[in-house]
């Protein structure tokens, strides 16, 4: 039945950052005066885990995969020209929110906004983090401490933040089925809830649950994921009403954003990946009792490196076209009374129910970490072993394979590559920035700041007070690590051998038989340096060699160079990998390769992974690197095959 009047469209986001303030704020300006209704901020992966940019960890980090902010100047230039009381603004930030939130806050009141008016988001969300992006920095109990803080001082201060967007987003890339994302995401919801229930007073506690928003994923099986996000609904609607008594249904409404998938993009065709951009977008707006409030898609080439302004617009047009010119605004849900939908929906609900039982039953999710990890590698080598065995068919990855070249991929290899200057000139301004500021009342902010966290107290005002003053972000950051500590999240590797692959008998009795030559098992050291927490990649290696008998050494994300070489000579490794998806990849192997020659160590193969152009692929190969894996190397068993082919002895001695 038509309606009488036409529903508004959702928000129309472009996920952007990068290089820097400067240039990310002259990309905003460019979205928005394109039509882009909303905001939707990268941070690169020092400011995500709480480093400066001149941090050793930061080396070659800075400006890759998002815009690097270390204190309020960066974030002023951010938002130049942009006034934030009138924008709607989402922050891709979790571990460390209350800092980056508190920085925003800080340039709204230069600009004279009235912060009550204030309207975004900020992801804060660990407990994913823990699972499948790998950008924590405290541990989870003061992890969930601070986000009920953010939650507190929003409620009272900042009404129309959504001060925690549970992501499911992540969940997804790592594996997650769908009622593993259904369960996992709500049941991180209500630890929050939970965390923030005595915080306030009973009668404002359902407005509070109300400002629970989530940020979620949509993949290629269109009719699943749109049950999925109806399931969503009807699940938040129930653990409201029955868990916390919230009798308000508008304090009960699902509140979702969404960024459609990127682990199914394919390097192999990319311009494919823009008919599955589309039909995921339609999973997530088709259905008007699950559609979104705000979107944002991914660019076609994102598989194979960051997406040009061009690529970005594109991606929003798709959005602009659906929302603005077909009538699909102009009616209501369209698949009400569908029974194949209303059972695939009670299907799913089933299924997310025994498993929040089962979480519940270890006791909720800060507790169920290592148990969940374990689930989602678990998962996602499932779902390699079904493309590898074309159970899944990938177009254009195992089936169709022919075709011709993309003429989308131009002189510039189709991605925009971010200048290695850069860098330098962020840790200059940085440098700046210190000598410029009055360094007592740094001393006294950071001492204020201190002072909240060890006794308990919420941390957003004096973090506030702390960005105004012009403390950093790796300075922020420090005080919670002093006074929470740090923490290593599981790798999920670890547990009972697969049989589920095919092909791992002969690989098994290659291992068995190198391993002989060489005297003892054969030894892989899979290494994560740099601040990359996208650890998927290098979880299913690790996964994998295991099965076929290598002996792995893998400790998870966030090494340096030195602690990975270091770890190379007391393991006395055949091989190591390396994984990096940030872009760093050459200064980050450099350091590697130059350590591994002054230990004398040339001789050890050095693989690596990524997502890496060409050009880049033939810099590692000159500095040594003996093979170098992309996303369209998925046949696992070929890269096992690889790794024992180069530290067999016969071979070496051929060569």
């Amino acid at each position: 039945m038509t309606q009488t009047q036409k529903d508004r469209p959702w928000l129309i986001r472009t996920y952007a950052g990068h290089s820097t303030a400067k240039a990310s704020n002259a990309l905003y300006r460019g979205n928005l005066a394109k039509g882009q209704t909303g905001l939707s901020v990268a941070f690169d992966l020092p400011t995500q885990t709480g480093y400066d940019s001149d941090h050793t960890l930061a080396r070659g980090e800075v400006g890759k995969v998002g815009v690097p902010i270390s204190h309020l100047g960066d974030m002023r230039v951010l938002f130049d020209q942009i006034p934030l009381e009138q924008m709607n603004t989402s922050m891709t930030i979790n571990a460390t929110a209350p800092w980056l939130l508190a920085l925003y806050i800080a340039v709204a009141e230069e600009q004279g906004a009235d912060v009550s008016k204030l309207q975004g988001t900020v992801q804060n969300d660990l407990i994913k983090e823990y699972l499948s992006r790998g950008t924590y920095v405290c541990p989870p109990k003061p992890s969930l401490k601070m986000i009920a803080d953010v939650a507190e001082y929003c409620y009272t201060n900042v009404p129309k933040w959504n001060p925690m967007n549970v992501c499911s987003y992540h969940l997804q890339e790592a594996g997650a089925t769908p009622e593993q994302e259904l369960a996992y995401a709500l049941a991180t919801a209500i630890a929050v809830l939970d965390e923030l229930r005595p915080r306030v007073p009973a009668e404002d506690f359902p407005a509070l649950c109300g400002r629970i928003s989530f940020f979620v994923n949509a993949g290629i099986r269109f009719v699943t994921e749109m049950c999925k996000m109806r399931a969503f609904v009807d699940l938040w609607d129930e653990i409201l009403q029955q868990r916390y008594g919230v009798e308000n249904p508008k304090f009960r409404r699902f509140r979702y954003g969404v960024q459609v998938n990127s682990l199914g993009l394919t390097e192999q065709q990319p311009e494919n990946n823009v008919y599955r951009i589309l039909i995921e977008m339609l999973a997530v707006t088709l259905s008007k009792k699950a559609r979104a409030r705000a979107v944002q898609l991914p660019a076609w080439n994102e598989a194979l490196g960051l997406p040009r302004p061009w690529d970005q617009q594109w991606s929003m047009r798709m959005q602009q076209i659906l929302a603005y010119e077909t009538d699909l605004l102009e009616y209501g849900d369209l698949f009400d009374g569908n029974p194949a939908v209303d059972a695939k929906v009670e299907e799913l609900k089933a299924g997310a129910r025994a498993e929040l039982d089962n979480l519940e039953s270890m006791g909720g999710a800060v507790a169920s970490i290592e148990y969940m990890k374990s689930r989602l590698v678990d998962s996602n080598a499932e779902r390699l072993n079904r493309i590898e065995r074309n159970e899944t068919v990938v177009v254009g990855v195992n089936k169709w394979t022919q075709g011709e070249p993309s003429p989308l991929e131009t002189e510039d290899g189709g991605i925009m590559v971010v200048d290695p200057a850069a860098e330098q000139e962020q840790i200059d301004r940085l440098n700046e920035w210190r000598t410029d500021r009055d360094d007592a009342a740094v001393t006294a902010a950071l001492a204020a700041l201190r002072a909240a966290a060890q006794s308990g107290t919420n941390v957003m005002e004096p973090s506030i007070a702390a960005a105004k003053a012009g403390v950093t972000t790796g300075e922020w950051a420090e005080e919670m690590r002093k006074v929470y500590g740090t923490y290593r999240g599981p790798t999920g590797v670890s547990g009972s051998v697969s049989n589920k692959t095919e092909g791992l008998e002969d690989l098994r009795a290659a291992v068995d038989a190198v391993s002989d030559k060489l005297g003892r098992r054969l030894k892989f050291l899979v290494g994560k340096p740099g601040l990359d927490g996208h650890s998927n990649g290098a979880e299913q290696i690790a996964f994998r060699a295991r099965d076929c008998g290598i002996d792995i050494s893998y400790e998870g994300i966030r090494l340096t160079p030195e602690e990975i070489v270091t770890a190379a000579i007391e393991d006395q490794a055949h091989v190591i990998g390396l994984s990096i998806l940030s872009g760093s990849h050459i200064p980050l192997v450099q350091d590697v390769m130059t350590r591994l020659h002054e230990a004398g160590l040339d001789d050890i193969p050095v693989v690596v992974g990524g997502i890496i152009p060409d050009d880049d692929a033939a810099k590692l190969k000159a500095m040594g690197v003996a093979k170098i894996y992309t996303p369209k190397n998925f046949e696992l068993n070929v890269i096992m095959g690889d790794i024992v082919t180069l530290v067999d002895p016969q071979n070496i001695a051929a060569e």
